[in-house]
């Protein structure tokens, strides 16, 4: 069973990379295709645009794996039952579990593959190729944007940890490649939601551990002599005006700022969590959840980042009905084109959970794995119904 086992293995394996090659040569076409229109404006060359396109195929591969498994498994199956080698197979005691059981021990290399594009190369390509795109057009992520980058922090009374003060609104006008700041604009506010403080600096340079140095800083402080009823700050609906008694400015050289946002928080918060890695979304998820922001976009994205990969099985299992299918049933090319079409069901149901868990309000984790149990279920019954005829 050795010498048949690595024969389904060097036969799917080279199926698989041969359909992974052409799905990522056309995907590397559709994204140049979409950047030729900005070729030559701003210093934004051809050859930037050939970078930036190379550079963003290890994501595809995360993206595409598991379809490009599912095709080259078919394909493999179909050359098996045209040439009547799996009849023959079957004849020497190979039972459809066994079959299976190959199939299980190939998709663990699949599976494997994915998560290293998934959750080590990727996550440091495609940031890597937008910063290439960006600065050779001269902008940043945050000129994207309208009014700049704006995310929330949580203010407490010894930095990191503490009693709770209240609440802090990041602006930034241009986050750099290198985590620079530029034109930063932090809005402090209490427990009551009134305006505390409004500082400005020219830029902003992490230090690490959670510093960082604002240089050329205006402080502007808004004091309340009015001191909060009691209960007031459990009920703030009656609580919303400034009151402001005394405004008092001040200006420094620099000034240094703890804060739980980091550089790469900042970075994320414009990224989309389809490319971000799980470990990521989890970080960022731990974020938004202090700061009580919406996470159930992100919480879909962590749980797919881990199950889609384990899709691999599920649609290699559905491969499998396609090795009792005799040539009469149909050729090589109709079940390709099948496994095709059941490739891209897949994908449009995946994401139809995504935004209809998101819609729905309904549990993360169920949501990423509705799509994989649905096809493990028409897997079984496929299984079944070609061993019975």
């Amino acid at each position: 069973m050795k010498i048949l086992q690595r024969y389904f293995a060097v036969s799917i394996i080279q199926a698989v990379a041969f359909v992974l090659v052409a799905f990522l040569a056309l995907q590397a076409f559709v994204d140049l295709t979409g950047e030729l229109p900005a070729v030559g404006k701003n210093g934004y060359g051809i050859g930037q645009a050939f970078l930036y396109v190379l550079i963003l195929i290890p994501g595809h591969v995360y993206d595409v794996m598991p379809v490009a498994t599912l095709i080259g498994t078919i394909y493999t199956m179909a050359q098996f039952a045209s040439t009547s080698e799996f009849t023959i197979m079957r004849a020497s005691s190979m039972s459809t579990s066994m079959a299976g059981w190959f199939l299980f021990r190939i998709g663990v290399l699949f599976v494997v593959i994915t998560f290293i594009f998934g959750e080590l190369i990727a996550p440091r390509t495609t940031p890597l190729a937008e910063r290439i795109k960006l600065n050779s057009r001269g902008t940043t992520v945050s000129s994207e944007f309208s009014s700049g980058l704006w995310t929330r922090d949580i203010v407490k009374s010894e930095g990191l940890s503490g009693a709770v003060m209240g609440v802090r609104f990041f602006n930034v006008r241009e986050a750099r490649a290198d985590g620079n700041l530029k034109d930063v604009k932090l809005y402090e506010f209490d427990n009551a939601f009134r305006l505390r403080s409004l500082t400005v600096a020219t830029s902003a340079t992490y230090q690490g551990a959670n510093v960082w140095r604002l240089l050329d800083v205006t402080e502007t402080h808004f004091a309340n002599s009015a001191p909060l009823a009691p209960g007031v700050e459990a009920n703030l609906k009656n609580n919303y005006g400034q009151e402001t008694s005394t405004i008092a400015t001040a200006k420094s050289a620099s000034k240094e700022l703890v804060s739980e946002i980091t550089p790469k928080i900042l970075s994320v918060s414009a990224s989309d969590p389809e490319r971000m890695s799980a470990s990521e979304l989890a970080v960022y998820t731990a974020h938004l959840t202090e700061n009580k922001q919406e996470t159930e976009r992100f919480k879909i994205a962590f749980w797919k980042k881990l199950i889609n990969p384990l899709a691999i099985f599920v649609l290699m299992a559905l491969a499998l009905p396609f090795a009792y299918l005799h040539t009469r049933s149909g050729g090589v090319s109709l079940k390709i084109f099948l496994g095709i079409m059941i490739g891209v069901s897949f994908m449009l149901i995946n994401t139809l959970f995504s935004h209809l868990g998101m819609l729905s309000t309904w549990p993360a984790f169920l949501t990423a794995i509705a799509p994989s149990a649905l096809f493990l279920l028409l897997a079984l019954g496929a299984l079944r119904w070609v061993e019975r005829h």
